[in-house]
């Protein structure tokens, strides 16, 4: 990558950000499609958001993503929110359109590419949905836009899965339900697809579900944390043979959908591979 006095800066706006793969994902983009871009993390404490996203307009950035914890409040400084994004209520990508900041939230969509690029299909599936967090309400309003027909939301307290359930069923036509009983006793048997959106086995031996429950073989089973690659939720899917999405392929794709928004360039199959293998190599 050569960097010079054109190169304009795209960047990750968190707290904490150090250790964000998303710098591997689009530097190795920008650079194989000769885009005069480089990519940086910005460690950004919560009262000093409103300078940082100014500081995109004043210093003529293309925009940037954003993470934990600012995905909700950044919303309030921006000019135009996607549709999506609005319904999710949190925004992860901004891009910077002649000085016009607009938000959009490409995890959701990240995760429904996973799903559908090996092989399934969302459309008339029932859902469950472990945790009630950002994640869920990206990944619900998504997989109800790809006309699931249940979503069953699993959550120890109810304030949160309340509001999603509200923006699925007065917005589409999936069912949206949830459940406040604990969440690691769970009734599989309806379920096609089962997706863990909470933090639980990033960093600990911990399980989001009873590790004893033996569910029907052809269940999908899902989880959105990538560090560690092979989490215990992920381990208990293999161990009962099921087919499973790992948390980097919806980190990946999320990043592939960002980086179209700024550049309205689409990448390939190669990118996404050569991306996960720069992952794997990185965990080894």
């Amino acid at each position: 990558m050569k960097i010079n006095s054109n190169t304009k800066t795209i960047c990750l706006l968190g707290h904490p950000i150090k250790q964000s793969f998303s710098p591997s994902i689009h530097n190795y983009l920008f650079e194989k499609y000769n885009e005069n871009f480089i990519y940086v993390c910005f460690d950004v404490n919560p009262n000093m958001l409103g300078n940082a996203v100014e500081g995109i307009k004043s210093m003529n950035m293309k925009g940037c993503n954003i993470t934990i914890p600012h995905k909700v409040e950044v919303m309030q400084f921006l000019d135009e929110v996607d549709k999506n994004a609005k319904l999710i209520g949190a925004v992860n990508t901004i891009k910077n359109e002649g000085g016009i900041l607009k938000g959009y939230n490409t995890d959701g969509k990240g995760f429904v590419k996973s799903i559908l690029d090996k092989g399934y299909k969302i459309e008339n599936k029932n859902i469950m949905i472990i945790g009630a967090g950002g994640a869920c309400r990206s990944i619900a309003v998504e997989l109800a836009s790809n006309n699931a027909s249940s979503i069953e939301i699993r959550n120890r307290s109810s304030e949160k899965a309340i509001e999603i359930i509200k923006i699925i069923n007065n917005n589409f036509n999936t069912k949206a339900s949830f459940l406040t009983d604990e969440i690691r006793k769970v009734d599989l048997d309806s379920i096609d697809i089962l997706i863990n959106t909470t933090p639980i086995g990033m960093g600990n031996n911990e399980c989001p579900i009873d590790e004893n429950i033996v569910p029907k073989e052809d269940l999908l089973v899902c989880d959105i944390v990538y560090k560690p690659h092979d989490t215990n939720f992920i381990k208990w899917a293999n161990k009962n043979g099921l087919n499973v999405i790992y948390g980097i392929e919806m980190l990946i794709n999320q990043g592939l959908e960002a980086f179209y928004i700024w550049t309205d360039i689409s990448p390939t199959a190669e990118d996404y591979n050569v991306i996960k293998n720069i992952y794997l190599d990185s965990i080894k």
